[in-house]
């Protein structure tokens, strides 16, 4: 079932959740994963926000285009991205110890399946190649805030909100915050709560195309798209 198209779903995603780091206040350093999450950067404008690469950069800007490209000068996921003020370099045992560390506020990661109990899987592609999990399990462990970025179902119109997740595990109970193209989710004392939803759909009908139970918030709100 597609109710929106498939890139203006991604920017919708990506533009949400950087509306929440535009908001931040003080000093906040967050990791962006690949895929949706990488679009993150193109929308972030506050100054008190420092992207993460784990290749081994803080102060990634937007994504480069044209004269800007500089192909010595990549994200995690090989996209040649800007610098902002103060962008600094270091190698990748320093960039995980960063991330192991605590040191990261908050990352952005997409995922395969997200089920009710905020368990996450997000490296195993059905039928693909299986090439690890990469920085994803050091990041759902290591960072304070984790945000899911995903397409709301899968291109079958499969659920991804799952009530138990079938794919291998990324990590237990990490994930804080599921944002698609239909909703805002938040986990509250392991409770998901349905926070924003999208004008294109109505609470019966995201029921419908999601698997997992979830609440509806009492101060529900329509997305910002």
């Amino acid at each position: 079932m597609t109710l929106i198209p498939k890139e203006k779903a991604k920017t919708r995603i990506a533009k949400r959740i950087a509306r929440d780091f535009n908001q931040t206040r003080g000093t906040t350093v967050i990791n962006l994963g690949v895929g949706i999450p990488t679009m993150v950067s193109n929308y972030v404008t506050n100054p008190n926000v420092f992207i993460q690469a784990e290749n081994g950069m803080l102060g990634v800007g937007p994504i480069a285009k044209d004269h800007e490209i500089d192909e010595q000068l990549i994200n995690a996921g090989r996209q040649p991205v800007t610098e902002t003020p103060g962008c600094c370099y270091f190698d990748s045992s320093v960039s995980f110890g960063m991330i192991r560390g605590g040191h990261i506020d908050a990352t952005v990661i997409g995922a395969f399946e997200v089920d009710e109990k905020g368990n996450v899987a997000n490296w195993i592609i059905p039928n693909g190649k299986q090439l690890g999990v990469g920085g994803a399990m050091d990041l759902v462990t290591g960072a304070k805030k984790v945000i899911i970025a995903m397409i709301h179902n899968t291109k079958d119109g499969k659920p991804k909100i799952l009530q138990k997740c079938t794919l291998p595990i990324t990590g237990f109970s990490e994930v804080d915050m599921v944002v698609t193209e239909l909703g805002v989710f938040c986990f509250e004392s392991g409770q998901l709560i349905l926070k924003e939803i999208a004008p294109e759909v109505t609470v019966e009908t995201l029921k419908s195309l999601t698997e997992a139970k979830f609440e509806i918030s009492k101060d529900l709100t329509l997305m910002n798209v």
